[in-house]
């Protein structure tokens, strides 16, 4: 009988989760500019203390520590611990940027970033990263950053009060970054693209058109394991800032009501977008076979 029972003990899932929370980037990189937020850092405490309550063990990488290097280890270790039945949690608040798109699979020409401290994390990377984790892991990530459209796209909104500042790399800054570290950038998205077999599916184009089949190469085709991300607004709208929590988490952790929310992922979404104006409606992704995602509690181990 103790036999079985340590059996099933072993058995049961376990539950990871990393939070970045950057409230300036470094100079040194970012020609100059370092983007100062108030918010995100709370954001990735309040995350953490989630996840914590709901059984997770958590990792933070807050400004300085949120580097490239620190966050692809702690993304790829977590793909090696993590078993068929286990979950993962990310955050991530700050700066959304872009780069020049050269590896041929972003209809804008443009390749959305997050604005890691020491660099920008592209987003054919991150998708590449999260494709390695093991079929039947679920994968929850949360972004509350901005990621700018094109003028294929609707006008930007006005930038909000000052208490609300955007959480977006200003796209004058974003060239002059691309301009000085050209080769490196080019070379991140060749990699991932050569590492995934060819061209890379920009994951917002194949969340939204997962019937177009010339799009689903690489990473998409790969992809095993169950996610979900929601984003802190839409592609030609601000992600806000605040002084204690960016709108898009506050809002999250209202309807959380410290675990008192009853419902699936879909309806969390549902209830987050409710509560934030016109100009910041969050979105809703899932890649891999997330349907019984969905349905489940949120942030349930």
């Amino acid at each position: 009988m103790a036999s079985k029972a340590s059996a099933t003990q072993a058995k049961k899932p376990q539950g990871l989760s990393l939070h970045i929370g950057i409230n300036e980037v470094s100079a040194a990189h970012y020609e100059g500019w370092t983007g100062p937020l108030a918010a995100c850092e709370f954001d990735a405490h309040d995350m953490a203390a989630l996840a914590q309550s709901r059984g997770m063990k958590s990792t933070l990488l807050i400004t300085k520590k949120a580097t490239r290097a620190n966050l692809l280890a702690a993304l790829r270790k977590a793909a090696k611990t993590l078993v068929a039945g286990d979950y993962f949690f990310m955050s991530f608040s700050g700066h959304g940027g872009q780069v020049p798109d050269v590896s041929g699979d972003e209809d804008d020409k443009q390749d959305e970033t997050w604005c890691l401290f020491d660099g920008q994390l592209i987003d054919d990377e991150l998708y590449y990263e999260l494709s390695k984790f093991k079929s039947g892991v679920r994968l929850f990530v949360v972004s509350d950053s901005c990621h700018s459209g094109t003028v294929v796209r609707a006008a930007r909104p006005p930038p909000g009060t000052p208490a609300q500042r955007p959480r977006i790399m200003p796209p004058a800054v974003g060239m002059r970054v691309y301009a000085a570290h050209k080769s490196f950038y080019d070379q991140l998205q060749n990699e991932v693209a050569r590492h995934a077999g060819g061209r890379v599916t920009d994951p917002d184009t194949a969340l939204a058109k997962l019937t177009v089949s010339t799009r689903l190469t690489g990473i998409v085709k790969a992809f095993h394991p169950s996610l979900i991300l929601i984003s802190g607004c839409q592609d030609n709208q601000f992600s806000m800032d605040g002084d204690h929590n960016g709108a898009f988490t506050e809002q999250l952790l209202r309807v959380w009501n410290n675990g008192a929310f009853k419902g699936s992922y879909a309806s969390l979404h549902a209830h987050i977008r409710a509560g934030l104006p016109p100009s910041q409606s969050p979105n809703l992704f899932t890649l891999g076979p997330a349907a019984p995602f969905l349905k489940q509690a949120p942030f349930s181990v």
